[in-house]
């Protein structure tokens, strides 16, 4: 599975080449996969209740992209480290997906890494009320992802959705794991949540 994904994911190179033509904020996330013994699975985060943006949501560990960062790489990893505690050394970046554009304004660069973790995480307890892993096999599996249609400022918006247990994983999120997808059976571009 790691070298199909290794062969289906773009190089992170690309998102700091091609200058940004549109209006939207620059951000990333990291979509860590950790090697199990039962198989590969994906860490996601639960935000705080108390955000004002997002709260309470599933989400990967990732943020808006700073000026002192690097690259979208190096915004991924600091913001990973910054949430969960987890040492840029203990990721092996395997590619990226997509951009992904939000309807908030961000176009998030989606950084697919391999994570050895650490003893204990080390939660920012502001922003991240829990971590938990989903095996990739579950996230991947597309008789689990649904597809919704909502009014958002006077538009209709397509989103994609999945749950997992007690965990409702949708939006930005939910689109990164269907991009991944789709991304391992073939299909390329760009995704957005305008449907």
């Amino acid at each position: 599975m790691l070298a199909q994904l290794r062969h289906c994911l773009d190089t992170p190179h690309q998102f700091d080449q091609v200058p940004a033509q549109h209006a939207l904020r620059e951000a990333a996330v990291l979509v860590p996969l950790l090697h199990r013994e039962q198989g590969l699975t994906m860490l996601l985060t639960q935000r705080t209740d108390h955000l004002h943006d997002h709260a309470g949501q599933i989400s990967f560990p990732g943020g808006r992209r700073d000026e002192g960062d690097a690259s979208v790489v190096a915004t991924a990893l600091r913001e990973a480290e910054e949430e969960i505690g987890l040492p840029p050394q203990h990721v092996s970046i395997l590619g990226c997906l997509p951009e992904y554009q939000t309807v908030t304004g961000f176009a998030i660069a989606p950084i697919v890494g391999l994570v050895t973790p650490p003893a204990q995480w080390s939660l920012d307890v502001f922003e991240v009320a829990s971590v938990f892993e989903v095996p990739l096999s579950f996230l991947l599996n597309p008789e689990y992802h649904e597809r919704h249609q909502r009014e958002y400022q006077g538009v209709m918006r397509a989103f994609w959705s999945m749950q997992w247990q007690d965990h409702y994983i949708w939006g930005a999120t939910a689109g990164m794991i269907v991009s991944l997808y789709e991304r391992l059976h073939g299909k390329t571009g760009a995704i957005t949540e305008a449907g």
